[in-house]
């Protein structure tokens, strides 16, 4: 039975912080599915302020050092205040810079009721209540900006695109823009091991009504009450089962989270980390590229998913950014336009990995435009003799083999690599490759329906060591993955996103085609943009594998259902002598000189 609802829980504090701190206000939702509530962080002094608003199920009120303490002790003082919290902005520095700071427990979890459904068209719904809430407030000059990490980025995309009033700009600092291609299913292919992790640890255990959380330091207790185990159950929309239960993007529970990403037209400062290669880079480079605003800018940052946002450089960024929009005090060129479309770090040489510092020597160029128009797309042909070659070679009928159904602990690959570049050379861009694969059986094994494509780009110094770059958790990874289902290969060329160096697949159920033992299947598999300088004598390798290989960390792909045996148990091939198999590389040579 539901909590009875209790209108007494705000209380206002003007006295205790820096700020005047207002918690637990409620939002009515206009659909009548629930009440949001949030806490108000405000500048004291001020009449009226411009408005950054978060909405997210990780808890408005779970401190920042309870919920990640190692991260917490690493993040910019600057940013280190009571109310301080995960993935968002700090209230403490921003109510220093004029800015009022919104932060909602997210519909179903902390103290706002209704049903727990992260990432869903009704969350979405409800946070473009919250937006246009707090642009109606009596302490809101009107004007709402969007300013997040991951979930309070991903989150962005959807409401930009329902266009609330109020709102005026968004950062989406690291946010994936596509739920299924992005996230839950890379190449067809299903992400489980984050998806649990995630909602475990960082979700469900901060549901409306769950018991106990403040006894496990997890930001207090439902204040309406505690809720029973099969109330919790009905409450939610577990996203460890729907994903799956679902493979397809035109099945509802996927069809459901869908937008139309032009409709965006806000300005939109997009911030892609190079190292986010399982989860967000593609999102923020995609959501750049299709947003349909008229004033939109693409900048690329190196380091860990948590820290960056918090370094003095690129605060200064977004309060540029935000001030622009938000305040009508332009200082780069923003909101006319002359500001850089594209600003990128450009990884040179080999700085380790996870260490901050050293990765703020990597240097920056600005671009025009995304993709950068004097790219010149190389393919390098793979070969028999495991080769990435400038050629196409000659080659008689012959496969390459490895087992299918590899695992991170038992990694099942084979690599393919270039000579050592003659002199340094560029690689920034979007990557296809083209190869002719099949399976067959094994002996006491069923026969294999389908097959999984894991492919990975590896950088490797003069020295003849791998060089690793900074993940999302810290981790080394390396320059960049792509996957695909091979009975998800259909390409929609008529379609308007289809593009030479990123085909378009929609992952409709009506697009499986046939896997049989023995058929050779000519296949273009999407491997997310990367960035890397190669030194002279340096090399690049194309891995390709059954499964996952290093680098993959907790973004694994190993559900026992989705990757079952009775469906991909077997041998896999790389086929020779049927066609040309090679990985189009996006080579940008140096900018003309003016003279």
């Amino acid at each position: 039975m539901p909590n009875p609802i209790r209108n007494d829980i705000t209380t206002v504090d003007e006295t205790s912080f820096p700020y005047i701190f207002e918690q637990n206000a409620t939002i009515v939702l206009k659909d009548g599915s629930g009440l949001v509530r949030c806490n108000i962080y405000r500048p004291k002094g001020v009449g009226k302020s411009p408005v950054l608003v978060t909405y997210g199920p990780y808890g408005k009120d779970i401190p920042y050092a309870d919920f990640h303490p190692q991260s917490f002790s690493e993040v910019n003082p600057e940013h280190h205040s009571t109310h301080s919290a995960w993935e968002t902005p700090d209230p403490g520095f921003w109510t220093q810079h004029g800015y009022a700071v919104v932060r909602a427990d997210e519909r179903g979890t902390g103290q706002s009721r209704g049903k727990l459904d992260t990432m869903s068209r009704e969350t979405s719904e409800a946070f473009s209540d919250v937006v246009e809430w707090a642009a109606e407030q009596p302490w809101s000059t009107g004007k709402v900006g969007l300013l997040g990490i991951s979930y309070y980025a991903g989150s962005q995309w959807r409401v930009g695109a329902r266009q609330p009033k109020g709102l005026a700009c968004m950062i989406p600092w690291e946010g994936m823009s596509d739920y299924y291609r992005d996230r839950c299913r890379h190449g067809g292919i299903l992400s489980n091991s984050f998806i649990k992790f995630w909602w475990d640890r960082q979700v469900v255990s901060n549901q409306y009504g769950l018991p106990a959380r403040a006894a496990r330091n997890w930001g207090p207790d439902t204040i309406e009450g505690d809720l029973p185990e099969e109330e919790l159950v009905a409450n939610r929309q577990d996203q460890t089962i729907d994903n799956v239960d679902h493979c397809f993007r035109d099945d509802l529970y996927y069809a459901s989270k869908e937008y139309t990403m032009t409709d965006i037209q806000v300005p939109l400062l997009s911030v892609a980390n190079w190292g986010g290669i399982l989860l967000h880079l593609r999102g923020n480079v995609e959501g750049y590229t299709q947003a349909g605003s008229e004033l939109k800018y693409l900048r690329f940052i190196t380091g860990r998913h948590d820290l960056p946002f918090y370094y003095k450089e690129e605060v200064e960024v977004q309060r540029s950014f935000l001030d622009a929009f938000l305040k009508g005090e332009d200082r780069v060129g923003w909101a006319n336009g002359t500001a850089p479309k594209v600003d990128m770090v450009l990884r040179k040489g080999d700085v380790g990995f996870n260490h901050a510092e050293a990765e703020r020597q990597f240097p920056r160029r600005q671009e025009s435009e995304w993709p950068i128009a004097r790219t010149q797309y190389t393919k390098y042909y793979l070969t028999s003799k495991q080769e990435l070659v400038t050629g196409p070679p000659q080659e008689r009928p012959s496969k390459i083999t490895y087992r299918a159904l590899g695992t991170l602990d038992t990694p099942q690959a084979v690599q393919f690599t270039t000579p050592g570049f003659g002199e340094e050379t560029e690689i920034t861009g979007h990557i296809v490759a083209h190869l002719h694969v099949s399976m067959s059986p094994v002996a006491g094994s069923p026969t294999p329906r389908d097959l999984d494509l894991f492919l990975t780009l590896r950088h490797i110094s003069p020295d003849g060591k791998e060089v690793f770059y900074t993940g999302t958790a810290g981790d080394p990874v390396p320059l960049c993955k792509g996957w695909l289902r091979v009975s998800m290969r259909q390409v929609n060329k008529d379609h308007e996103r289809h593009r030479e160096w990123l085909p378009q697949r929609d992952y409709y159920s009506t697009d499986v085609l046939p896997v049989i033992p023995g058929e050779v299947y000519p296949v273009d598999i999407e491997v997310w943009p990367t960035n890397v300088v190669v030194e002279k004598g340096g090399k690049i390798v194309l891995e390709v594998a059954s499964g996952d290989t290093q680098g993959s960390g907790v973004f694994q792909h190993n559900s026992p259902i989705d990757r079952s045996p009775e469906k991909l148990n077997g041998l896999n091939h790389i086929n020779f002598g049927h066609g040309d198999n090679y990985i189009t590389l996006p080579i940008i040579p140096s900018k003309p000189v003016l003279t």
